[in-house]
């Protein structure tokens, strides 16, 4: 299961924020992600804001892109406020690109 994981990881990094160079699994919006036995993926993700212009397609675009991954069998999506984002959750990869 942990190869389709990182199959679902290395999908989810292909999806950036408009207004940020980054992807958004290294901008830290993705919280939760767990893939059961019947290959399902339940995803967790935030948004920099809740006010983000993006907020109606970019989950929208996170989910596609999961269901593009050969084996996955759904994808459910929630979207989160608790707790809100902040640049601490970014990866370090993340802060280096934005030099931070």
């Amino acid at each position: 299961m942990s190869n389709l994981k990182d199959k679902v990881i290395n999908q989810i990094k292909k999806v950036y924020d408009p207004e940020i160079p980054v992807n958004v699994y290294e901008l830290g919006l993705i919280y939760k992600l767990e893939i059961n036995d019947k290959n399902e993926v339940n995803v967790d993700m935030t948004l920099t804001t809740p006010n983000c212009p993006v907020a109606d397609s970019l989950p929208t675009q996170v989910k596609d892109y999961i269901s593009k991954v050969d084996g996955v069998s759904d994808v459910k999506l929630n979207l989160v406020w608790d707790p809100p984002w902040d640049k601490s959750k970014m990866s370090e990869a993340a802060k280096l690109e934005l030099n931070l």
